[in-house]
């Protein structure tokens, strides 16, 4: 080689469709639909849960909403009340057995920060702080015996978002988007709601599409910002940028990609490429309207107290920025479904900052949780009386869960450590048998009561998957020689908490 001369580096075609395209191309590409003729890039065969691309089963819901609480919410402080911890408040904590705690956070018995009062036909005890779930408590299946495999934070939050411990599994969203497909045109089949401070832990890869096609990774909005979607449309810098040459620029990648599909016959991956520039272009007149809450009726925003109506408690708990953030997320959700998104995916809480603005009260569980939960509570409560209104949440399933929960003992003397040993999710909604309770927890809410017979991660998806009609033992990908699930290599469908 001539040692004058320069090596300039020859561009892929992915890369150039990626410079002409700019971030455009990228949204879209990540948000592509997943519908019935969608044409897998791993293996350029069309997708079938059966030979006949049936489901397994009849099912009960289409979508599904996703709200995750990062940093782990204290169960004993909102859902699973316990009155040994109010007995026995302030006495030294015996748990019986040697506890491996994540900091120092096994000091005396700590009561619940709220009081609990009973709600709905159903009488389900729910503290302060969640009160405007007692309005559609009885529409709610809880389960109080789920166990974590790990006390840190970013591999239980992996666990509960992609059913592995480690980095590289697919997200639940994306594995609802490539079985089932999208129920709409217009916008993503996955939509991710992040928390605005930033993300939780392991940021994107909780909702990324890994070893499946990329276009089933969540697309992330943002709503009420200035940019809610990223780089859907040009930056205003970018004023050398018109309508004219943003079409020349789409039909000249229009006759490259056809040119080059005609020298790789029965190579579909390239038409799907295709189609996902024409959705960033459906997406540029839809998103917009999907996220303009301005024109919602005024007993809507009350509904989500987006109206300014807080009540007086959620002014003393500083709960009122939380309620206009988490309303927001669940009103523009709401949206979205009503609009053919498939999975949705609300985060409370972030990663960053001090003191916390997330669910890991270490510190202080009243000055952490109480905006939070408050906001969290307002929020879900219109979400669900909003769906059911509009007769979506017969076929809309909602599931409540955090990486793991808290101690009923005290860290600190107002906070409380890390509990991998037993927690509560909740669901509702789309075949979910409401004003139920379903596996308890011990007497402090330290372990499951049953302990040989806990509630794994891998039996909420399972049930979810069934609810769906798909059966989680028969949605496998192949990968690196293994059939690769949701629920792994294991699973049982919660029969009791279904109608």
């Amino acid at each position: 080689m001539n040692s004058n001369q320069q090596f300039v580096p020859r561009s892929s075609r992915r890369d150039f469709l990626w410079q002409a395209g700019g971030g455009l191309g990228g949204i879209a590409l990540a948000a592509m639909l997943g519908d019935s003729g969608m044409l897998s890039a791993a293996t350029g065969e069309q997708l079938k849960l059966r030979p006949d691309g049936g489901l397994h089963h009849a099912p009960k819901a289409k979508r599904v909403v996703q709200m995750f609480m990062a940093g782990a919410a204290s169960h004993v402080d909102l859902f699973d009340f316990k009155p040994d911890l109010i007995k026995y408040d302030g006495k030294p904590s015996d748990f019986g057995e040697p506890v491996e705690a994540f900091q120092n956070g096994l000091g005396p018995w700590k009561k619940p920060v709220w009081e609990f009062k009973p709600y709905g036909q159903s009488g389900k005890l729910l503290s302060d702080t969640v009160a405007p779930l007692g309005a559609v408590v009885d529409e709610m299946a809880f389960v109080h015996n789920v166990v974590a495999k790990t006390g840190v934070h970013s591999q239980a939050t992996y666990l509960q978002a992609t059913g592995f411990q480690n980095p590289g599994f697919p997200g639940m969203g994306s594995w609802v988007s490539y079985g089932l497909g999208s129920l709409n045109e217009n916008l993503p089949t996955f939509v991710v709601l992040p928390d605005h401070r930033g993300f939780a832990s392991n940021g994107p890869k909780n909702w990324d599409a890994a070893f499946l096609p990329s276009q089933h990774a969540g697309t992330m909005i943002y709503p009420g910002t200035e940019t809610p979607i990223a780089d859907l449309f040009p930056n205003k810098r970018g004023k050398f940028i018109t309508s004219a040459a943003t079409a020349d620029g789409l039909e000249l990648m229009r006759r490259l990609n056809q040119d080059h599909a005609a020298t790789r016959e029965g190579d579909a991956r390239l038409e799907s490429r295709i189609r996902s520039y024409e959705l960033a272009a459906k997406m540029q007149l839809a998103a917009p309207e999907a996220l303009d809450i301005s024109k919602e009726p005024a007993h809507i925003m009350k509904l989500y107290g987006l109206d300014h109506g807080v009540t007086t408690f959620e002014k003393e708990i500083n709960a009122v920025e939380e309620t206009d953030y988490f309303s927001r997320k669940c009103l523009v959700a709401r949206r979205m479904l009503e609009r053919g998104v498939r999975f949705v995916q609300i985060w409370s809480g972030n990663d960053n900052g001090f003191p916390r603005r997330n669910w890991d009260s270490h510190e202080d569980i009243e000055r952490d949780h109480g905006p939070l939960s408050m906001g969290m509570a307002r929020g879900a409560s219109a979400l669900i009386q909003d769906l059911k209104q509009r007769g979506l949440l017969e076929d809309t399933i909602i599931l409540w869960t955090t990486e793991f929960g808290r101690m009923p003992s005290t860290q600190g003397g107002k906070g409380r450590d890390h509990n991998p040993y037993c927690f509560t999710n909740w669901m509702c909604g789309g075949g979910i048998k409401g004003g139920t309770t379903y596996g308890p927890s011990d007497q402090w809410g330290y372990k499951p009561l049953d302990r040989d017979h806990p509630t794994q991660v891998y039996d909420i998806h399972a049930t979810i998957l069934h609810l769906l009609g798909i059966d989680h033992t028969r949605l496998t990908v192949r990968h690196n020689g293994i059939d690769r699930r949701l629920t792994d290599v294991h699973g049982h469908v919660i029969h009791e908490l279904m109608t």
